[in-house]
């Protein structure tokens, strides 16, 4: 394997991990044109710059492919076994539990209708969990991880402290 183009591009040891994960097992078709990890560091070098599909540097495989790959991993959760693995995996040789016990919860304020109030709150894609500017952080942040209950191993801390 040649030496990484770039700081995004797996390391052996990250390869080793990520390869079994990414692999399919389905043997029909022609042989694969591109090697996986190539792909794989196509995928990555994507997420890490936030550059567009069009704009992957010549040197990975053809976006098209790149998007192809990256859309079957997405869908069938091989990208996300994936990135817990990972995690797993910095986690444990920093001497630290693989789950977390705490997160930071920081909201913002945005635009709201015109006609405003509790729970009126406006989210074209309905993506966002939106409430009224009255609910605290800790509590917003309740609400949207465990639906107003206590979270078992989960502390929520927010910037005021409370």
């Amino acid at each position: 394997m040649p030496p990484p183009r770039y700081p995004s591009d797996l390391s052996d040891e990250e390869w080793r991990i990520l390869e079994p994960l990414l692999s399919s097992a389905e043997k029909r078709g022609r042989p694969p044109k591109w090697p996986l990890r190539h792909v794989a560091n196509a995928v990555i070098y994507l997420l890490r710059s936030e550059c567009s599909w069009r704009m992957l540097p010549p040197e990975y495989p053809p976006w098209q492919t790149v998007y192809y790959h990256f859309r079957k991993w997405r869908i069938d959760g091989r990208l996300r076994r994936a990135h817990d693995r990972l995690r797993d995996a910095v986690r444990d040789t920093e001497g630290r539990e693989r789950d977390p016990s705490a997160t930071v919860v920081d909201s913002q304020v945005v635009k709201s209708t015109p006609v405003g109030g509790p729970e009126r709150g406006y989210d074209g894609a309905k993506r966002l969990a939106v409430h009224s500017t009255d609910l605290p952080d800790r509590d917003g942040g309740r609400r949207l991880l465990g639906g107003g209950q206590e979270l078992p191993r989960m502390q929520l801390l927010c910037a005021d402290g409370a």
